[in-house]
């Protein structure tokens, strides 16, 4: 349990730093998934002025809305401003989902992409205040061993989404959730106390939650 959003970001980032340097020592590439929100874009300033040397970084993203490119909405666009922009991150180590293809087609595209990448080494997460991550939301079922999924009415606009599904997830080296704020705590307890969302469906053999004190606590 951590203090705020700033702590958790702070540490979030000395793990990912942690997972790379171990990754690029035994393979010689860092393959990385990126999750949107605010914590995420936290951690992510932070780690641009913590690391200065991104060969051998791949990074992936773990949801994105069906939305145009240029969409504010998007997570590649925050993904751009706060981190491949400020890092100067060549075009040819960023995968971007192309959700604006359409769920199923995008999610078709993006699944041979990440095909060879995988188990990926590490994949950042959020959790909603619904119990959901990544765009896997309670209620909807998806195949169990399906890399990339299109989703369609989530309870969250927009309706019409890509994410990686329970098989891309279950298969990486390391998860790391990033939970913060009152409004996460009735999830974060769900989760605890071994309710069916969608974080206690992915089977990934190391996983751990950086939470501050109001997840935890509410």
């Amino acid at each position: 349990m951590l203090a705020d959003a700033q702590a958790v970001a702070r540490e979030a980032v000395a793990r990912i730093l942690e997972s790379a340097s171990g990754a690029l020592k035994a393979r010689g590439v860092f393959r990385w998934v990126l999750a949107g929100g605010g914590t995420p874009r936290l951690a992510y300033e932070l780690l641009v002025q913590a690391n200065r040397d991104w060969r051998g970084w791949q990074f992936y993203l773990g949801d994105e809305r069906c939305l145009p490119p240029d969409d504010p909405e998007r997570n590649s666009r925050m993904l751009d401003q706060a981190l491949f922009r400020q890092a100067a991150i060549e075009q040819e180590q960023i995968h971007m989902i192309p959700a604006q293809l359409g769920a199923e087609t995008g999610a078709a595209v993006y699944a041979e992409t990440i095909r060879n990448s995988l188990p990926f080494d590490l994949v950042l997460l959020g959790l909603g205040e619904d119990g959901h991550t990544a765009s896997l939301f309670p209620g909807h079922e998806y195949a169990p061993d399906a890399l990339v999924v299109p989703v369609h009415d989530a309870p969250k606009p927009p309706p019409d989404r890509i994410s990686l599904g329970y098989g891309a997830l279950s298969s990486a080296r390391q998860l790391l959730f990033l939970v913060n704020g009152t409004g996460k705590h009735p999830a974060l307890s769900a989760w605890r106390a071994g309710k069916d969302i969608p974080p206690a469906r992915i089977a990934a053999e190391d996983v751990q939650v950086l939470a501050d004190q109001a997840a935890a606590n509410g």
